[in-house]
């Protein structure tokens, strides 16, 4: 996992500089499930016209009875069942993936394949997951070489972030038990809270909550006391409030850790808020003796 985790700069700055030129659609809906959702999710809360769509509730509860011409399918390994399923429903598509001879990219209805480059990956998506958050960067003419530049820099640092908020986490379970675990964001990084909980559950078979700041607030907070705040915060709209929250579930018992990249604008920072979250999962990890990522089942989901 840490090896993997490690090569994120490398196989994001080789993404930017192999892959091939192209644009991504407007006004189509983007499928996919896990960390190929909350991607495309964080482009819609900067405002991108895009419609984000799970893929299992897509094909179940939004198909229509003809073909629609054209969507943006999102998956990393190529496999997940449900995104596969979607592919029957468009006139064309385009693919996201890691895995070029994946049955997403090999599908004649495939218009346009945007290969990821991450490699090898066999834990909780690291390399993928900031490889598609680059991919819609680029699709959508964004130049992000410098907040690249920026995490090659600082990627040190959000180890050292990651190992803290691993023990501090660690401690307090030793010492008080299992808290409530709650990561929020805001905005884009919404989608960072999310892909930090589900790293964090699969790997080290916690709890972990991620949702909306806002939606924190409307009720969850109720159970401060005692619990764990991950709060991912950036410069933008919500940063106030966010800051004031903070201050009130502390003083209702809570231990709040924030998360920021001062030096990235607030879409940009979905690139680094999210690498401290990897080490975490990795170190806690180590400190709870977690074996194997992939209990319950495997990195892929399959559906029968």
């Amino acid at each position: 996992m840490l090896a993997e985790i490690e090569e994120m700069p490398v196989k994001a700055r080789l993404f930017l500089k192999e892959c091939n030129d192209y644009a991504l659609p407007f006004d189509v809906p983007y499928i996919g499930m896990g960390s190929s959702y909350f991607a495309p999710l964080a482009f819609k809360y900067m405002g991108f016209p895009i419609l984000t769509e799970l893929a299992s509730e897509y094909y179940n509860y939004l198909k229509k009875d003809e073909l629609l011409p054209n969507a943006v399918l999102l998956s990393q390994s190529g496999r997940s069942t449900e995104v596969l399923w979607c592919a029957s429903l468009f006139e064309k598509f385009t693919a996201i993936s890691n895995i070029m001879d994946s049955p997403l990219c090999l599908h004649e209805n495939i218009s346009v394949i945007v290969p990821l480059m991450a490699g090898n990956e066999k834990y909780s998506s690291s390399k993928t997951y900031i490889n598609t958050l680059l991919a819609l960067f680029k699709g959508f003419k964004v130049d992000v070489n410098a907040a690249v530049s920026l995490l090659e820099r600082n990627f040190e640092v959000y180890r050292q972030k990651g190992k803290e908020m691993a023990d501090l986490l660690h401690n307090s379970i030793e010492a008080e038990g299992l808290p409530s675990i709650y990561i929020t964001g805001s905005g884009p990084n919404i989608a960072t809270a999310m892909q930090a909980a589900l790293i964090l559950s699969e790997s080290t078979k916690l709890n972990f909550n991620g949702l909306p700041m806002a939606q924190y607030d409307h009720g969850p907070k109720e159970t401060a006391k005692g619990s764990m705040v991950f709060n991912i915060v950036a410069k933008g709209k919500s940063y106030d409030r966010s800051r004031k929250l903070e201050a009130t579930i502390e003083s209702a018992g809570a231990k709040v850790f924030s998360i920021e990249e001062p030096d990235a604008t607030e879409n940009e920072s979905i690139l680094h808020n999210m690498i401290p979250f990897n080490f975490m999962a990795y170190y806690l990890s180590e400190l709870l003796q977690v074996q194997d990522t992939f209990l319950v089942g495997g990195k892929v989901t399959e559906v029968v």
